[in-house]
């Protein structure tokens, strides 16, 4: 493949990285707003519990739709698990930061924590949890 083939390829996977990523952030946001102003739980919370929605969301289409991966799910998902963890934790610090210590109103906190982490979920699962396979091992569906 050309080097200008390789760049198409990857823009093409970032783009949908992206779309995939609204579908999750969109049922994470959900989540979010629902706890927060339906159920009057606390901003980080209801961002915690609409993060791990938004996984679950994600796992599924970043595996098949975006990264198309040959990975096993005993093998991706532990290590899309931990991607997510450690977006889980700046996710919960950002919040933090941002609504209880900086006084933002607990949406904005959200879309500006969100662009952060982006890049980070990205990298992630592209350099470790979707990994293509090196040619000639065998994987178990």
């Amino acid at each position: 493949m050309s080097e200008t083939g390789h760049l198409r390829g990857h823009l093409a996977r970032i783009v949908r990285f992206a779309a995939v990523g609204a579908v999750g952030t969109g049922a994470h946001y959900a989540v979010l707003v629902s706890l927060v102003e339906a159920a009057g739980m606390a901003p980080v919370a209801g961002s915690v519990a609409g993060f791990l929605v938004g996984a679950l969301v994600n796992y599924t289409m970043n595996r098949r739709l975006v990264f198309r991966s040959d990975r096993a799910h005993a093998e991706a998902l532990p290590r899309f698990l931990a991607v997510a963890g450690m977006g889980l934790c700046w996710n919960a610090l950002l919040m933090y930061l941002f609504v209880d210590l900086a006084g933002v109103h607990y949406l904005i906190a959200q879309i500006v924590t969100t662009a952060i982490l982006l890049g980070w979920h990205y990298v992630g699962h592209a350099l470790w949890t979707f990994r293509k396979r090196p040619a000639g091992t065998r994987n178990e569906q």
